[in-house]
């Protein structure tokens, strides 16, 4: 079974790319986020011509968060039950029995602010909601875009992003929090190139000088994650015009 997440940054703008990579790549799940489309424009239809059945939670301009299952989706839930927010971010479903959670985590702008106070209360929340859904799921699978690189394998310059939002401690200490649930990071299961970022400032080369982050994830619980045989990050995507600044990113395992 091969699930993946991708961060489009508009679906409409990159609905195309989406579809030729959906046929290209044969993903079974996919999470997307930042589809930034509310639910009367949703390209249902295109999607499902592809072969995949949709969920989605969509907001104008902002946020948006679906699932795409090549299977049946089952006990759709939106949003964080412990943690009431109008802003789109969370989507969970159950396929073929694993329980799929595709999550936009906050940016937070910059430490110190509103927007990072917000963030740190959102992953404590996630926290709860998926210390929950664990007891009750041991096939869990949590992936999105995080908008935390774990550690400094996963900055370009640590030197540089060391304290700064996406790589400050709380934010870390938030990511391991949640690992400690019983989740484990897919693509560190596994040797992997140096310098492997999923996402690279469309800013002065970030992507042609490869100077990213990796922020994008797929956590396994313990059970599926003994039955990971592949974790990587799509950049072949991130290559075409008018891209996504996010690659794919994939985890592959045997689905029992």
């Amino acid at each position: 079974m091969i699930v993946a997440t991708w961060n489009v940054n508009s679906l409409k703008v990159r609905l195309p790319q989406l579809l030729d990579w959906l046929a290209v790549r044969c993903p079974d799940v996919v999470c997307l986020q930042e589809t930034k489309l509310d639910a009367p424009v949703f390209p249902v239809q295109a999607i499902e011509a592809a072969g995949y059945r949709v969920a989605y939670s969509g907001q104008k301009t902002y946020n948006g968060v679906a699932l795409l299952s090549r299977e049946e989706l089952t006990d759709v839930v939106c949003g964080n039950p412990v943690f009431p927010d109008p802003q789109k971010r969370l989507i969970a479903a159950t396929v073929r029995g694993l329980r799929i959670v595709c999550a936009y985590v906050p940016n937070g702008q910059a430490v110190g602010s509103d927007k990072y106070a917000y963030k740190l209360e959102w992953l404590a929340a996630l926290q709860r909601w998926i210390g929950d859904l664990l007891r009750a799921n041991p096939c869990l699978i949590l992936a999105g875009d995080f908008n935390i690189a774990p550690d400094d394998r996963d900055v370009h310059d640590p030197a540089a992003w060391a304290g700064q939002i996406l790589c400050s401690e709380p934010e870390r200490s938030a990511f391991q929090q949640l690992l400690r649930l019983g989740l484990q990071d897919s693509f560190r299961l596994f040797e992997q190139p140096a310098k492997s970022y999923s996402w690279w400032d469309y800013r002065m080369l970030g992507f042609q000088k490869n100077q990213g982050l990796r922020i994008d994830h797929v956590l396994l619980s313990d059970a599926l994650a003994a039955r990971c045989t592949v974790a990587a990050i799509d950049r072949d995507v991130r290559k075409l015009a008018r891209p996504s600044d996010h690659a794919p990113v994939v985890a592959e395992f045997d689905a029992g």
